[in-house]
């Protein structure tokens, strides 16, 4: 246990933890499971060194869910830059059969908590990077300025997106309106779903981490688990009983809404992602 980290949880919770033991995982932040004398268990989250401090959005983004949803997240007992601390989640199950039963009926009832416009009230951040959410009324100018015009450009400008594939992007959100229309109305999206962001617990309890959240076309959360494969169709069936699927979104439109992630991934780490994205645009004529 380092006596630095000890203080600024003593410091933040009024208590000093009687271990603390670090986690597994986590390019942008360093996570620790914190446990203090009565046998509770918490998780501190660090920024890493050089990486950006943004334990303060985290933060605000889980309360946010908890204050408007049934979304299972983790409690937040001190969000700051520098350190967040939050209620701790006993994980290791794996996501399939019945904990995918269980993600797909919370993501539902997540989907169903509904806004007045596209965005949010507040800028978020997908895992390091940072994510605009500028109140919109439409959908599609939200997706295509704000969402693939905009990480495209990020991704240009760190080296790792070629100017010839930038302008392809740009050629294909002028062509957004051929293939994609607007949601019954803006839902309250986690953002960042796949696999990984879904702790498992032993008895197929599930719990959401990292969100990313804006209100959006449900289908950008949809696509965005099918990205790594991270659910079957256990997932998919146990959704649609409790929300409709509209016709061509496992043909077509996933595609589309995963040029977001895979833009963040471009950013990120460049290599075969941009690949990715040329083929993906390929796809639809650009």
């Amino acid at each position: 246990m380092t006596d630095a980290l000890a203080d600024r949880i003593e410091d933040a919770i009024g208590r000093r933890p009687a271990a603390i033991t670090a986690l597994h995982g986590g390019d942008i932040a360093a996570a620790s499971r914190v446990e203090l004398s009565d046998g509770t268990r918490l998780v501190a989250k660090t920024a890493r060194g050089g990486g950006p401090a943004t334990g303060d959005i985290e933060g605000h983004m889980l309360r946010f869910l908890a204050e408007r949803s049934d979304l299972p997240v983790p409690a937040v007992l001190h969000a700051a830059p520098d350190l967040l601390i939050m209620e701790y989640f006993e994980a290791g199950g794996r996501l399939t059969g019945a904990a995918e039963r269980t993600a797909a009926r919370h993501v539902a009832a997540l989907h169903g908590v509904t806004g007045d416009s596209h965005g949010l009230a507040f800028d978020t951040v997908i895992g390091p990077l940072p994510q605009p959410n500028p109140p919109t009324g439409e959908w599609l100018p939200f997706f295509r300025d704000h969402r693939l015009r905009y990480m495209a450009k990020l991704a240009h400008d760190a080296g790792r997106l070629p100017p010839s594939t930038l302008d392809r992007v740009d050629a294909f959100a002028d062509k957004l309106a051929d293939f994609i229309g607007a949601p019954e109305a803006p839902a309250l999206l986690h953002g960042d779903l796949w696999g990984g962001n879904i702790l498992v617990g032993p008895d197929s309890e599930v719990a959401f981490i990292d969100p990313a959240i804006y209100f959006g076309h449900p289908e950008m959360d949809l696509a965005f688990i099918t990205l790594f494969s991270s659910a079957g169709q256990d997932f998919f069936d146990e959704y649609a009983h409790h929300r409709p699927i509209q016709p061509g979104f496992f043909e077509e439109r996933r595609d589309i809404c995963n040029l977001w992630p895979l833009l963040v991934h471009v950013r990120l780490f460049g290599g075969s992602y941009v690949s990715s994205v040329e083929r993906m645009l390929g796809r639809f004529g650009c």
